[in-house]
Formats: structure tokens, sequence, C-alpha cells
């Protein structure tokens, strides 16, 4: 994983995140937003229930920026992680 992907990835699980790898990802990592309590992070049907641009909690996005990363939907069960 580069390096900016495993930083942001830290401080994503030590917040509490549901993050993940698998091998066929090209050094990314998704969030799962199926997860136990995921939905203080991600929820794909929160359509209008929270303030949430596109249904991700800001601290996840915040802190996704500031290691040069975005996340987008891939399906309404987890997020990817993506470069600027």
């Amino acid at each position: 994983m580069k390096q900016k992907f495993r930083r942001a990835y830290d401080a994503l699980q030590r917040m509490g995140v549901p993050v993940y790898e698998r091998p066929d990802m090209d050094g990314r990592f998704h969030i799962n937003a199926e997860a136990e309590d995921s939905y203080k992070w991600a929820d794909y049907w929160s359509s209008g229930k929270t303030a949430w641009e596109f249904g991700v909690n800001p601290r996840v996005e915040n802190t996704l920026r500031r290691h040069g990363l975005y996340s987008e939907w891939v399906n309404p069960g987890e997020l990817g992680v993506y470069e600027l």
C-alpha cells in the first residue's frame, strides 16, 4: 500500500472506521458501510437524515483530504478510497 494510503488507513482505523484492504485493489483500501456501527462513518441511504455530503462523515473526508485522498461509493455497502 502506498504511504499516503497507509497513513490514512491507520488514522481511520484508530478512529474506529471499518477499513479493509484486498490484494486486488492496487494498493488502495475501502471503507465498509455494512459493518456494525458503520452508520457513524458512512451511510449510503442517509439522504436528508444527516448533514453529511454524499452520506460520508466529514471526519472521514477531512482525514482523507489531509492525505491527498477522497472517497467514492463503489456500491451501497462500501466506499472506495482514491488519490486526488
